[in-house]
């Protein structure tokens, strides 16, 4: 059987003048109102294109096709979730559970002030999920998520910290995701926040003592 061909999501090339960078701005801005207007399904580059104000063949200059877009959308999400990590447990100035709370507060936060656009990229993820430019975007903070579970549980296993961060990653992310999807009041969203940040604290203390 031939193997399914995967879309291409690279930029056909880079913007390298100022109009060109405003352009490819300008199909970015409009990419996110139609996305939001008409979802992942009805998404289509022609829609994108009259949103913009500018031709099709304006867009395809750049992107390809509507999946290239909607992935640079995602990447660009998954760069500024993977630079609010890295700022955060890499901040030697605070003692490490201090800075997991802290991240636990900004990722909730986040994803909250983001909801509508996560949700609708979330609906598109199945078109590029398995194209090894997401993977390869989706796994860059594990480097520096190992290095914070080593620092907090220096002398614990590598198999132990690997399940420590695993499990601290797909927790915060998943009731992230759970909470954006629906009303919640800022008191709410606080309150989440430090219960996940408790339990997280008891759970990597509990492990140093063991």
């Amino acid at each position: 059987m031939t193997e399914r061909r995967k879309p291409q999501i690279s930029l056909r090339k880079q913007p390298q003048q100022a109009r060109s960078t405003e352009l490819v701005a300008a199909i970015l801005q409009a990419a996110v109102q139609v996305l939001l207007k008409e979802g992942a399904q009805r998404f289509t580059t022609a829609r994108v294109a009259e949103k913009a104000g500018v031709s099709v063949g304006s867009v395809y200059q750049y992107f390809p096709n509507k999946v290239a877009i909607l992935f640079r959308l995602q990447a660009d999400e998954w760069k500024q979730t993977t630079e609010l990590v890295c700022d955060i447990l890499e901040d030697s100035a605070q003692k490490p559970l201090e800075r997991l709370r802290a991240l636990v507060h900004a990722f909730i936060r986040t994803e909250f002030d983001e909801a509508q656009v996560r949700m609708a990229l979330n609906d598109a993820a199945p078109l590029y999920r398995d194209i090894a430019e997401a993977q390869e975007i989706e796994e860059s903070w594990d480097a520096t998520v190992s290095k914070f579970m080593l620092e907090v549980l220096p002398t614990t296993s590598d198999a132990t910290r690997a399940l420590a961060g695993d499990l601290i990653i797909t927790t915060l992310t998943t009731v992230g995701e759970q909470l954006s999807g629906s009303e919640r009041t800022q008191e709410d969203i606080e309150a989440y926040g430090n219960a996940m940040a408790d339990m997280f604290c008891v759970y990597l203390k509990a492990l140093r003592k063991g």
